[in-house]
């Protein structure tokens, strides 16, 4: 279906002068794009990154605008009419909803990782050239393979993934870690993610892979706050994943041994340049040894006995 996009540009302390305008014409549903905005909820969720894209920072600077989509048909233009009638000043365009959900694939292509895997996107095909396949469609999920954090995590996987492991993803969004383990040998994960809608794209992915419930197994939750979760997950585990940020490795790290098996490794990346001394730290404090440190682009790995 196309859409007209109506774009309204106000200044920053216009914003509810607009809106109240726009619920009085009947229309309640719009996006709102303001730099202060966005600034405001950088700094209230920072224990979720540690690192956020220059461009994407940029392309707020300054910004202050309501963005509307109509749709081609009657009712859309008769509100196109009202909106120009109240004096705002727009810019329009034509878009089409395939253009929100699928341009992005454009940019997503296999990608080989070490020297076992490749990640194929789900709507590819491509010659996997001896590789092991990783098949997946993340949606709105962090974890594609492009990423230096998860390349480094499958990479390490690749030495210890095997037949008989028995493996925890801990902030598993797509599932990419804990299902790449699985097409790697390992018997058995559980996962885990804060969001509600990860166990359902996990399994959606873990079945592009021929995975079922009877290997893989997802819960939504806080490993951190909630200790029945944690109770729930259990342990005995030979590899424990965490591609997270700083600020939840570090609280989580004393937690993470109570998983393990004897013998087990603790994999955990997501960590920005100017954090590495920091987890190392508490890596150590909570009892670990870090037997490997990976580097790739601003981002580290530490891999854990």
């Amino acid at each position: 279906m196309k859409y007209t996009e109506v774009i309204i540009d106000t200044k920053d302390g216009g914003i509810d002068e607009c809106c109240d305008k726009l619920n009085a014409l009947g229309l309640c549903e719009y996006v709102i794009e303001n730099e202060s905005d966005f600034r405001s909820f950088l700094d209230n969720n920072r224990q979720y990154w540690d690192y956020v894209d220059k461009e994407l920072e940029e392309s707020y600077a300054g910004v202050s605008r309501i963005k509307i989509y109509l749709e081609d048909n009657d009712e859309g233009a008769a509100m196109l009419a009202a909106i120009k009638n109240e004096g705002f000043e727009i810019k329009m365009s034509v878009v089409d909803d395939s253009d929100w959900e699928n341009n992005w694939k454009q940019y997503y292509k296999p990608l080989e990782i070490g020297e076992r895997l490749i990640v194929v996107p789900e709507w590819e095909q491509t010659d996997l050239s001896g590789r092991v396949p990783l098949r997946l469609d993340p949606g709105l999920m962090f974890g594609t393979g492009s990423h230096a954090t998860t390349r480094m995590c499958l990479e390490a996987l690749q030495s210890c993934a095997a037949e008989g492991k028995k493996v925890l993803d801990l902030g598993c969004g797509s599932g990419i870690l804990g299902i790449g383990a699985l097409v790697l040998g390992a018997d058995t994960c559980l996962a885990c993610d804060i969001d509600p809608k990860a166990p359902d794209v996990v399994m959606d992915n873990a079945a592009l892979n021929g995975i079922g419930g009877d290997r893989l197994t997802v819960f939504a939750g806080d490993i951190i706050g909630d200790g029945k979760l944690r109770k729930r997950l259990g342990t005995g585990f030979d590899i424990v994943l965490a591609n997270i940020v700083s600020d939840v490795i570090i609280p989580l790290a004393p937690f993470v041994r109570s998983f393990m098996a004897e013998g087990a490794v603790f994999i955990t990346s997501g960590i920005i340049d100017g954090r590495e001394a920091e987890v190392a730290q508490a890596l150590r404090s909570a009892g670990f040894e870090i037997e490997k440190h990976l580097r790739e682009e601003e981002w580290h790995c530490y891999i854990c006995l």
